[in-house]
């Protein structure tokens, strides 16, 4: 593998002009009415995606973006501006504009730059080469191919691959520098089948902050093709779900997603310093069952979640948020664990140089357990099992939350029977935590395609869980 940040620093200094004598003066600039904090973030991006759909090309597109945003903060208030031109006079303009919407009377002094060793998460040699689209079209046409020949029933498929080259740079008035490259792909594959008048649909992908070879070796377009083929297929025969509280058992790996709105987002400082999660003030107190230790950890070789440095420059970290179902602190970012007196966990993120950091997660995931799958499964008389999600909603003021399986069975004395469909499962995410009574020894991440939303922002995360018993849930259904 090589350097996670190989001449970053360099390439911002020599292809976009700037030097330590710069950013200083956009600091101080940016300080000179009052504050307690200021920082830079600079961004250069490359992106690109691939569309195939009924066999054709139906979009391609490649593009660079750049940019720098700049930050005043003085005690609670953020003053934040940002700029598309990186000459030093609009530099300093945007510096300007931020430190009048955040003035203050504290004046801080800028201090002189200090870039520490970071970690080596994920390759970045040959990363976003342009030569590489004859290979990536290569790629869908292949997921294209093997989703249609799995089943004659398979009418609609669309296959997508995007990528993208991301170098940050990030100087602080604290002395705080650091650098990094993080490349992140994704391959995507979406089919309808159809059997009469019956229709259902089916999707899989995957990736992360990897290249193009992962999708040669790793996790071939054939590998999601007939797994998103396999879904839709496997809708068209099944029964509508049951309605009522019952027992609910989720599979492994990607419907760790529950755990991540239901939870991990109460979890967020921000959210626990203005008193809005449902979380706040429970640290140190019983919020789950004993059998629940949930961490986040960016800290993941070449998950799509991870990261060397966070948004804010500092480094990531594993950070165990419940142990054996005790509630042990909050995901923070530079401002939250300033104003509540806690460490920074290195969980400061943004979608862009536009945005403001805030506490997010990175790959958040429940440890495993001690029980056989096998087990859990014979341990149920009647309920669901749930192995894939679609879509969901949740309430992080109380932890009220409604998601959809898009794949889930019944379970009858012990055994895994028919499919189900339209299946929705209805909770309160710290009271469901609580009914948690037995778990796997078989955690799974997912395959790479998490982006998590918040404030108007998206972020690439990871997600995962092992087999997880919840003893009783209310599923919503049509069928009895």
């Amino acid at each position: 593998m090589q350097p996670a940040s190989p001449d970053t620093r360099k390439f911002f200094y020599e292809h976009l002009g700037l030097n330590d004598q710069i950013l200083e003066r956009c600091l101080s600039e940016a300080l000179s009415a009052g504050g307690d904090y200021a920082d830079l973030y600079f961004e250069y991006v490359t992106a690109s995606s691939l569309v195939v759909d009924e066999s054709l090309v139906k979009s391609a597109s490649h593009g660079v973006s750049a940019g720098c945003g700049l930050r005043v903060v003085s005690g609670d208030r953020t003053g934040y501006a940002y700029t598309d031109d990186l000459s030093p006079e609009r530099l300093m303009r945007a510096a300007r504009t931020a430190a009048l919407i955040a003035s203050g009377p504290s004046k801080q002094q800028v201090q002189g730059f200090r870039e520490a060793p970071t970690a080596d998460l994920y390759p970045v040699a040959g990363a976003g080469s342009d030569g590489e689209t004859a290979a990536k079209l290569e790629l869908i046409q292949r997921a294209n191919h093997a989703a249609r020949a799995y089943d004659a029933r398979i009418a609609q498929v669309q296959a997508s691959f995007a990528d993208e080259l991301r170098r940050i740079l990030v100087a602080a008035s604290d002395g705080s520098f650091a650098t990094d490259t993080q490349p992140l792909a994704r391959l995507n594959v979406s089919v309808i089948a159809k059997e009469g008048t019956n229709i259902a649909r089916g999707s899989s992908g995957g990736g992360g902050r990897v290249l193009l070879d992962f999708f040669l070796t790793d996790k071939t377009p054939e590998y999601f093709a007939v797994e998103a083929a396999r879904q839709a297929v496997l809708q068209l025969g099944a029964v509508p779900a049951p309605a009522g509280e019952m027992p609910v058992v989720l599979g492994p790996g990607w419907p760790g997603v529950l755990l991540h709105e239901a939870v991990g987002h109460g979890l967020e400082a921000d959210f626990n310093r203005k008193k809005t999660s449902a979380f706040a003030g429970l640290v140190g107190q019983m919020v789950a069952s004993a059998k629940v230790t949930v961490v986040d950890n960016g800290t993941m070789p070449n998950r799509r979640g991870s990261l060397n440095v966070d948004d804010e420059g500092s480094p990531t970290q594993e950070t165990v948020l419940i142990e054996n179902g005790v509630l042990k602190g909050y995901l923070s970012d530079k401002l939250s664990a300033r104003l509540m007196g806690i460490a920074d966990t290195g969980n400061g993120r943004r979608e862009s140089y536009q945005h403001i950091p805030m506490p997010r997660m990175t790959n958040t995931y429940m440890l495993p357990g001690n029980d056989d799958p096998e087990d859990i499964i014979r341990s149920v008389r009647r309920g669901l099992y749930a192995v894939n999600f679609g879509g969901g909603q949740v309430d992080i003021t109380n932890g009220k939350f409604v998601f959809s399986a898009s794949e889930a069975y019944l379970i009858e004395d012990g055994k895994i029977t028919a499919p189900v469909k339209n299946a929705t499962l209805i909770g309160n995410g710290p009271e469901s935590l609580k009914y948690v009574s037995m778990v796997g020894n078989d955690l799974q991440l997912d395959e790479g395609v998490g982006t998590c939303g918040k404030a108007g922002q998206s972020v690439p995360v990871g997600v995962g869980m092992p087999t997880v018993k919840l003893d009783k849930m209310t599923v919503g259904g049509t069928g009895n």
